[in-house]
């Protein structure tokens, strides 16, 4: 367990606006260390913890406030990815090793709620977001079949990596971004009028993406428009995000966590002594960042808040 200031962290600013987001005296904190890839960090308000993934590992972890007790959530998850938390309080879970969308209810049953697309089986669903009308968004890269660290190696079926949506009465799942490389984080505006997806294709295609991608949700909530790059990654990849109340970017980053005015400047940067996978805003006021570290938890507390979903 670790606790305190850490080595290696820091902050660069760019424009005066990021000074605006965090007290001058602040640090950013470890929390707690021991994990091989930490991804898809959500927070429960309800219980005061926060949840993510140790996708090799394949396990689940938590994180209780306020006094930072770190437990085994859940083993042998199906090398979950990416979390959230759904409009009834529920835990929404990408699992690669089983190539599904799930929802854990109260009771702790686990239902599927989508694992294929026109019959065949999904690529390894890896992010996802809930919005305020219940259908569920998430992005399915192959990484989880590329290889046997973080699933089984495997062929896809679809033949592409897409964006889905999962609509909230009828469970139909229909993509709605198909033209990218490799989807990643995704995220919607304050207002829901913009949906930002990362694509992390430099991964698997020479000078490819590495860029957070903007569509336009359009007037019946279920289809885009648009999609033109906002940013550009500068250190490594983005991976996962979050938005604030203000519709600013909080991404990962080969360097940390890097802050975007919704006008797309790059405000700043939370350095980090390790790759970043993933963020998410949690405690009482939703003011505190949670930051997915490769095989630590780190915390920074803001001026911003997370949105209802953070």
């Amino acid at each position: 367990m670790y606790h305190g200031e850490v080595e290696g962290t820091g902050f660069v600013s760019y424009d005066r606006r990021f000074g605006e987001l965090y007290a001058g005296h602040v640090r950013i904190e470890r929390l707690w260390t021991g994990a091989r890839w930490c991804e898809g960090p959500a927070w429960f308000a309800a219980g005061r913890y926060l949840v993510w993934s140790d996708i090799p590992n394949n396990r689940m972890m938590r994180l209780t406030e306020p006094g930072h007790e770190v437990s085994v959530f859940r083993e042998r998850s199906n090398n979950s990815n990416g979390n959230t938390v759904d409009n009834q309080g529920r835990l929404v879970t990408c699992e690669h090793l089983t190539r599904r969308v799930t929802v854990t209810h109260w009771d702790g049953r686990i239902v599927v709620l989508a694992d294929r697309y026109q019959g065949k089986r999904l690529n390894s669903p890896n992010d996802v977001v809930v919005k305020s009308d219940n259908s569920i968004w998430f992005t399915d890269p192959a990484y989880g079949i590329d290889a046997d660290y973080e699933g089984d190696k495997q062929d896809p079926e679809i033949g592409g990596c897409y964006v889905y949506r999962i609509d909230p009465r009828t469970r139909e799942v229909t993509a709605v971004v198909t033209d990218m490389v490799r989807p990643n984080g995704i995220a919607f505006s304050p207002d829901e009028s913009l949906l930002y997806v990362v694509d992390t294709g430099v991964s698997h295609q020479v000078n490819g993406p590495r860029h957070i991608r903007r569509f336009k949700v359009s007037a019946d909530g279920a289809t885009l428009s648009g999609g033109e790059v906002f940013a550009e990654c500068t250190a490594g990849l983005f991976d996962g995000f979050r938005v604030d109340t203000e519709g600013r970017i909080w991404t990962s980053a080969g360097d940390g966590v890097h802050v975007y005015h919704a006008d797309g400047t790059l405000l700043g940067k939370f350095l980090i002594p390790e790759i970043v996978a993933n963020v998410t805003f949690g405690g009482t006021k939703r003011n505190r960042l949670y930051i997915c570290g490769t095989t630590s938890i780190y915390s920074l507390f803001t001026f911003a808040k997370g949105t209802r979903n953070g």
